[in-house]
């Protein structure tokens, strides 16, 4: 058994390390998920500028991503709907009536130029990785120059954690990380393509929620419009919970139709006698018009699951911006040097005739030495020591292209090597203004809509649910079956309710409990009482309990109030093995007690007052109010 438990013990940790790191959760690095970098992995191996069929993309995502193609299908259609990497061609869907894509042999993809300049590509910066199959290799982690986890958002579910990160304005994003590299303040806030209003008041920097609404042109007393839709609805869903809260009679709307194209086109008239300002709360608080969201800034740093803040990500990103350049530039910069270092060889190998040297050699180690001993008396003016490789491209230059070797030309292209490499020295003693400048180009290469913010940031005050709700739905209990509720179908009516109310019913025995409105509940014949569970309603209610002690006889009253209460907990008015005989909500009422018959027992019946006892708490024990065996209780009703 033990070795079974270590068994599922090991597989489960693999499994849950597995859809944390490779599946659900994003990566900070470029704030892609597994499948979304092979996309793009793919798209970039096989750009050639022109439209490809989704399927043939999906095709050979899956050399990559071992999983199915449904998977890679969905991916690729909600990364090209983020208008930043890919271009798209055909129908794929409609973010704003929540229709789906069509079939992938039917719609087409290409990888937009930016896609490059944002993710470095280079394996000499990127590292690689073999395919589960070993069949190819595959980026770990792009190397991105913007945080694209924040501009992308994310949302995932993994074991026992998730992450949910809204998206953010592509050039406020810029703009943060620019005003971080020069050590100002920044702030950011959501934007979303379906626009809307947002609060986020409550934002907490990317760890808290944010409260969203439709935006709505209310100027017309008899309808409104709703024009732009807040997050995660669609005009589907938006109209489908208004339909709802008709039909539960919790807006009184007459009609509502779905002009929605290209832009979002809603209209609902209402009924008659209903004007525009009687509707617009409750469709705040029963549809989906307003909408709160929860965030979490879940992300894979370092192979570990990190949550982290905006701020921490835009102060990451920024430093390894500047960390990916710097390497851009020392490669450039080598690469210069080496191709400088080349050009050098060239020009002393034919200008100082170095080849004429090897005609008299018969071996190739003497050719290989005679070259060597001929940039001897050069080695000043060399970039660094000559190599066998060095003396293999020099032999490699046909005859024509010595006899034609033209001086001015290298001289040209070593001055403007020259140049560059200055210029590069220069920018990295300035890495921070190269970052910035690198930022204020990449901004002038996106499209002016992408810059526009969509989302319009307010105050809103949300609205109470339980305020706008009208007590218009009859509590009944049904004596015959001992059913109590709001669909209950027969039965008298205790008093008007709504599904948000909380109900106190005391049961025949004594107990009483809390709950939520109830549907259908069953408590026995005898119910003794039922109101509502709120502090101010239970203030009011004084409860009187006459109770008997089975071993005695005796009779007890006690008169309390609940001050508080567990849900669906069961309590006792009275002591654990007594019987109740009655429990009365009047403050003041009269009731007798018939004695049990005994020898010199005179006064068979006496009468009481309740008002003649004291409050007490509801876990004290009630007071004896004689000492004499009671058979009955009679309590005098109502006048």
């Amino acid at each position: 058994m033990a070795y079974v438990k270590n068994l599922f013990d090991s597989n489960f940790i693999q499994y849950a390390s597995y859809v944390i790191r490779d599946r659900a959760i994003p990566e900070i690095t470029d704030g892609f998920k597994p499948v979304q970098r092979r996309i793009i992995h793919t798209l970039i191996k096989n750009d050639d500028g022109r439209f490809v069929k989704v399927a043939n993309v999906v095709g050979k995502v899956m050399a990559y991503h071992p999983h199915g193609d449904s998977s890679i299908y969905t991916a690729l259609v909600n990364l090209a709907n983020k208008d930043l990497f890919i271009d798209r061609q055909g129908n794929f869907g409609n973010m704003l009536t929540g229709d789906g894509a069509s079939a992938g042999r039917y719609i087409e993809c290409r990888l937009r130029g930016i896609t490059k300049d944002i993710l470095n590509t280079n394996p000499k910066i990127t590292p690689y990785v073999e395919t589960y199959d070993s069949r190819d290799v595959e980026p770990v982690t792009f190397s991105a120059k913007l945080p694209l986890v924040l501009i992308l958002g994310a949302e995932g579910i993994a074991v026992g954690m998730s992450t949910y990160i809204l998206s953010h304005n592509i050039h406020e994003v810029i703009d943060a990380e620019r005003k971080c590299l020069r050590g100002e303040k920044f702030t950011l806030y959501p934007d979303f393509p379906t626009g809307g209003l947002i609060d986020v008041s409550d934002y907490q920097d990317g760890l808290g929620k944010i409260i969203t609404r439709a935006k709505m042109d209310t100027s017309d007393d008899k309808k409104i419009v709703i024009t732009e839709l807040p997050y995660g609805s669609t005009t589907e869903s938006l109209c489908d919970s208004v339909e709802k809260a008709a039909k539960n009679g919790k807006v009184k709307i007459s009609s509502i139709q779905d002009y929605t194209s290209d832009k979002v086109n809603i209209e609902i008239k209402l009924a008659r006698g209903v004007y525009t300002k009687d509707v617009i709360d409750s469709l705040y608080a029963f549809t989906e018009c307003e909408q709160t969201i929860y965030c979490n800034l879940l992300v894979i740093k370092d192979n570990m699951p990190v949550q982290m803040t905006c701020t921490q990500v835009i102060e990451y990103h920024s430093k390894q911006l500047t960390g990916i350049l710097k390497k851009e530039l020392e490669l450039e910069r080598a690469e210069l040097m080496e191709k400088l270092h080349l050009r050098t060889l060239e020009r002393i190998f034919v200008e100082e005739r170095i080849y004429k040297k090897i005609e008299q050699q018969k071996t190739e180690e003497g050719v290989v030495q005679a070259v060597k001993a001929g940039f001897v008396p050069f080695k000043a003016e060399l970039i660094r020591a000559i190599t066998d490789e060095d003396v293999d491209h020099l032999l490699k230059i046909p005859i024509r292209r010595i006899s034609l070797y033209d001086m001015n030309k290298n001289k040209q292209e070593v001055e403007a090597i020259n140049e560059r490499i200055k210029e590069i020295n220069k920018l990295l003693k300035n890495l921070v203004a190269y970052a910035i400048s690198w930022l204020d180009g990449i901004e002038k290469k996106l499209n002016a809509e992408d810059l526009q913010r969509k989302t319009e940031i307010t105050n809103i005050n949300t609205v109470d649910v339980k305020a706008v709700t009208k007590r218009d739905t009859p509590l009944r209990y049904d004596e015959k079956s001992g059913y109590l509720g709001i669909e209950v179908p027969g039965g008298e009516e205790q008093f008007k309710v709504t599904p948000y109310d909380k109900i106190l019913y005391v049961r025949k025995s004594g107990i009483f409990s809390v709950s939520e409105c109830p549907k259908k509940l069953f408590t026995g014949p005898g119910l003794r009482y039922c109101g509502f569970a709120d502090k101010e309603s239970l203030s009011k209610v004084l409860f009187t309990v006459i109770y008997r002690d089975p071993a005695t006889q005796f009779v007890y009253i006690k008169r309390c109030k609940i001050a508080g209460y567990i849900m669906n907990r069961d309590y006792f008015f009275a002591p654990d093995g007594c019987e109740v005989l009655h429990i009365d909500t009047r403050k003041e009422f009269e009731f007798a007690l018939n004695y049990v018959k005994k020898p010199r027992l005179k006064v068979l019946t006496e009468k009481f007052k309740a008002q003649d006892y004291e409050e007490k708490s509801l876990k004290a024990k009630g007071v004896r109010v004689t000492s004499k065996e009671v058979q009955t209780i009679t309590v005098a009703q109502k006048a």
